[in-house]
């Protein structure tokens, strides 16, 4: 296969898996996507969404969320980790937002990574999900799952983000990072990994990753 044939096969495999794409983290607003995202560093969007709904019924807006204490916000959230720095991030944020942007969320990297405790990733999630700006974060599993398919070196997810934006239609980018995400817990995980289930590997994979797979198997 070149290059490009991999990356169409990859692009249509993802389309039959995941015709509809679910939104992994529950939200309805870009207010509230922003603050679930920046929960779900180093957490699992399962726990997030179990905690969301109890912060949201106190605060479900900036206005509301700066009447709370940074110490009322860590008690709510303690649950997904990293508490102090993630509610000391949220009661920041809402503070600017209603001094800087008329209480809503702006739609440019470079507003949205001004705000504390957002970095360039929760703002690529907020862009392309909650206004359809194309964007490509990168997380865990599409680091992974780009390396594993000898789409990018994967140095970093930096580099990572490039390749992607390189070898994926701008137009789908937001789709895109969503079913790889979807893709990367289903079928291709970092443990309990199996490899006969994970088509597009199997497929494209990069030579010295199914080398490995397969010396492990045998061991």
């Amino acid at each position: 296969m070149t290059k490009q044939e991999k990356v169409n096969f990859v692009i249509n495999t993802l389309y039959k898996l995941y015709p509809e794409i679910p939104v992994p983290l529950d939200h309805k607003d870009p207010y509230t996507l922003l603050i679930a995202v920046l929960m779900s560093a180093q957490s699992t969007d399962v726990r997030v969404n179990k905690i969301t709904p109890l912060l949201f019924e106190r605060a479900d807006n900036p206005y509301d969320m700066i009447k709370l204490s940074v110490e009322e916000i860590r008690e709510i959230i303690k649950p997904v980790g990293l508490s102090p720095m993630k509610s000391k991030g949220i009661h920041g944020l809402s503070h600017i937002l209603i001094d800087k942007h008329n209480g809503e969320v702006p739609k440019t990297y470079e507003d949205l990574e001004e705000l504390p405790a957002v970095g360039h990733k929760t703002a690529a999630v907020v862009l392309s999900q909650a206004f359809g700006i194309p964007a490509f974060p990168v997380d865990t599993h599409i680091h992974r799952l780009m390396y594993r398919w000898n789409l990018t070196n994967g140095k970093n997810v930096v580099q990572t983000e490039k390749d992607a934006k390189r070898i994926f239609p701008e137009e789908l980018w937001n789709d895109l990072h969503l079913q790889i995400i979807w893709y990367g817990r289903q079928y291709s995980p970092a443990r309990g990994w199996d490899l006969e289930k994970d088509i597009i590997t199997k497929t494209i994979g990069r030579k010295s990753v199914l080398d490995d797979y397969y010396k492990k198997k045998k061991k």
